[in-house]
């Protein structure tokens, strides 16, 4: 250590600790003695008053380093969340068909790397179990290895997920996967139809992030740029992330509509066909480019056009 760097860091460090103070109690005077405050909200406020002190973004002296202040702050709001706003929408579940042979379960596993999927029986509203790759494995490597025949009835592996309805607080499903031991729920809707699946990834990804592991694909574009007026844009796209890069205009809905796909629902009144083009209040069309009679996966956004060539 450099000579004098201990009692600059003090110094640095004392000042920083009494103009904390000094904020608190111009604070606390202003809300006077009846402010009562819970204890979530004097936690956040630490945070953030922390973050404007001198060295905040290193980390010294065992401090804690922006990831981790920004994951308490996930966590104190975590509580906020329900099932289905952790859940993984219907329309990107990946399940299995309860009629499948055994060969076709196997190949499910191999296209789409996931641990856990749902088994259904006619429809998806159907769910009756969910297969774990870990049963999977002992016939698959009996086969590979020892040529023995594949289960005659492979819907015997089937374990029980948990059923959980859209509004079971996130943090209560978390506790339940925990007491189940159960990795996998499915969200329930009001009709008793399935809304969404939840794994327990998705819960912990609430406070810590995005976990991406060696199964997961590059970070795909939603929203491309064809040219200056045009926009090729995926149906999942969020409209907080259409305000920030296209227009903040098509954003503006009065409607609890969270993608793109929801606003051109919501403005056709139905799933519109493929063909379709849906006038937007600002002037964008938005054009159905993929999709079928129940979900929209691929939209097309032209610009408004210029006054005068309205006018023409």
């Amino acid at each position: 250590m450099a000579e004098g760097s201990g009692s600059a860091g003090e110094s640095r460090s004392g000042d920083g600790d009494s103009n904390g103070a000094l904020w608190r109690a111009i604070k606390a005077f202003f809300r006077g003695p009846d402010h009562d405050q819970s204890l979530r909200a004097q936690i956040e406020e630490a945070i953030e008053e922390h973050e404007h002190e001198p060295g905040h973004d290193e980390g010294v002296d065992g401090d804690l380093v922006p990831l981790e202040r920004q994951m308490l702050k996930n966590l104190l709001h975590f509580s906020e969340h329900d099932a289905d706003d952790v859940a993984i929408p219907r329309g990107q579940i990946v399940a299995i068909p309860a009629d499948s042979t055994f060969q076709q379960v196997v190949e499910a596993f191999a296209e789409h790397g996931h641990s856990r999927l749902p088994v259904y029986r006619d429809t998806l509203d159907e769910v009756i179990g969910m297969i774990h790759i870990k049963d999977v494995f002992p016939h698959l490597a009996a086969l590979a290895l020892e040529k023995k025949a594949p289960p005659a009835d492979w819907l015997s592996l089937l374990r029980q997920p948990l059923f959980v309805p859209q509004a079971r607080g996130a943090i209560d499903v978390l506790a339940d996967m925990r007491a189940s031991r159960t990795h996998l729920a499915v969200v329930i809707d009001e009709y008793s139809g399935t809304d969404g699946i939840i794994t327990i990834e998705d819960l912990v990804e609430e406070i810590v992030g995005e976990i991406e592991d060696e199964h997961d694909d590059a970070p795909e574009e939603l929203l491309t740029r064809l040219d200056p007026d045009t926009w090729d844009a995926d149906a999942r796209a969020e409209l907080d992330d259409v305000r920030e890069i296209v227009d903040p205009r098509l954003a503006e809905v009065e409607e609890d509509v969270d993608t793109l796909g929801g606003l051109a629902v919501m403005l056709a009144g139905e799933v519109p066909p493929v063909g379709r083009v849906l006038e937007h209040a600002s002037g964008w069309r938005i054009e159905v480019t993929e999709g079928d009679e129940r979900r929209l996966t691929r939209l097309r956004l032209h610009a408004p056009k210029p006054p005068e060539a309205e006018e023409e």
